[in-house]
């Protein structure tokens, strides 16, 4: 009799046909974990353990699909999303990540898991900055099964976690599934769904994230404002004006500030002129910015003033930005360019100049006159002018990559060779 009932559990189920008739939970982990050890030969034999009734085989058998890794992961994983298991949705949802971006899970969500029967608890840690390069193309049916986990997951940690990954491999198809998850009441939902939607950068998502300007939590509120900032939502500026004028938290003023300076509005230019002689670092480099952007050659002066008496790195490095963008393209030692790609060899900054000479690069008259700099470039400026190019460059800089991705420093020329992938995938 009991045989008989395990049968029908193995054909209601979907029991692997590996698995003994008779064999316990703890019997069929340990059949997972031993088929595991073949690596990826195993992956058709693990998979059917993924329909098993009890739920710690289940997780063991998703564990031990994110220990393989690889392409050939991708498949079953995508099934474990549809698991009704809060556990084991997060793990899918990383090992998918995983699979094109080796390594991930090790700093994941899944590493904090707590189980206490059905309930499933996670810690979301606070860096999340990271993307996969553009050359890297993801299998739209990954991104469709972290869309609808993301929208519908068993727990607000699944969903947080789905849009957490959906950032990561820059998901766009899934943006729908994003915007509505700003429209819920979790907090750490609507944190995570907001960097994802800074990091897929589609400006179409301004306007409809905007409502989230005024939330009452600072770190939402601050996570909008910088998304605003981000994808040049113009129709929100007023909002973010008024947010400046009325903080009451040093960082949401801060957050107001830069995103007011992104969108650059010709009616925002007395602020930006006032900023430059504040007393909050954060503030001037933002005037800065917002003076660059403009583009009024009646302020270069200004700038030059400005730099001239300042001493905070940041906010220098905000100044030469603006007098860049003003359209000062001398390329002498002392110059506003040179000090920016100079501070790519600075380990505290190279960041923050990479990013200003990114958005600078964007300008065909800066990039000719950066490219024009690579050959004689020192090291961290060659590894950090590599970047620019892949991510501002244009046809132009297919040769000056190429010719890094020879460069005699084998360091170098691995990221020329990896940027230059970036640059020609970016290319129509």
């Amino acid at each position: 009799m009991k045989r008989v009932i395990l049968l029908v559990l193995a054909t209601t189920f979907g029991f692997p046909q590996t698995a003994p008739p008779a064999a316990e939970p703890k019997q069929r982990i340990r059949a997972v974990r031993d088929l595991a050890k073949s690596g990826v030969d195993s992956i058709p034999k693990l998979a059917p353990y993924l329909s098993d009734p009890d739920v710690s085989v289940r997780v063991e058998t998703v564990k031990a699909l994110i220990d393989i890794g690889g392409p050939r992961t991708v498949e079953p994983l995508v099934t474990a999303t549809k698991d009704n298991d809060a556990e084991i949705q997060i793990r899918a949802a990383e090992g998918l990540v995983n699979a094109y971006l080796p390594g991930y899970v090790k700093g994941g969500v899944s590493g904090s898991l707590q189980r206490a029967g059905d309930a499933v608890r996670a810690k979301f840690g606070a860096s999340n900055d990271q993307v996969i390069d553009a050359f890297v193309t993801v299998r739209p049916e990954v991104i469709s099964a972290l869309g609808r986990l993301c929208r519908g997951g068993a727990s607000w940690e699944s969903r947080a976690a789905a849009a957490r990954a959906l950032g990561v491999l820059r998901g766009r198809a899934a943006l729908d599934d994003l915007v509505e998850a700003v429209h819920s009441k979790e907090d750490q939902l609507m944190f995570e769904a907001l960097i994802a939607i800074q990091k897929i950068r589609d400006p179409s998502a301004g306007p409809r994230i905007a409502f989230r300007l005024h939330d009452l939590d600072d770190r939402i509120q601050i996570a909008t404002l910088d998304t605003t900032g981000i994808l040049h939502n113009q129709a929100a500026a007023a909002d973010v004006a008024d947010i400046f004028d009325h903080a009451r938290d040093a960082k949401v003023k801060h957050s107001a500030a830069q995103a007011l300076a992104q969108l650059a509005r010709p009616a925002d230019r007395a602020y930006f002129v006032v900023w430059l002689n504040d007393r909050d670092d954060v503030i001037r480099a933002a005037g800065a910015e917002g003076l660059g952007r403009l583009k009024v050659p009646t302020d270069r002066p200004t700038l030059d003033k400005a730099l001239a008496g300042e001493r905070s790195m940041n906010v220098r490095l905000a100044v030469v930005f603006g007098l860049v963008a003003q359209g000062n393209l001398d390329t002498s030692e002392l110059s506003p360019l040179r000090y920016l790609i100079n501070t790519l060899n600075v380990k505290s900054s190279k960041d923050v100049a990479s990013a200003y000479l990114m958005e600078l690069a964007r300008d065909a008259p800066v990039r000719r006159t950066i490219q024009s700099l690579v050959p004689t470039a020192a090291k961290g400026e060659k590894l950090g002018l590599s970047a620019v190019l892949a991510m501002s460059g244009d046809r132009d800089s297919v040769q000056v990559l190429e010719t890094l991705s020879m460069d005699p420093d084998s360091e170098v020329a691995q990221e020329g060779i990896r940027d230059l992938r970036t640059l020609r995938a970016r290319l129509p």
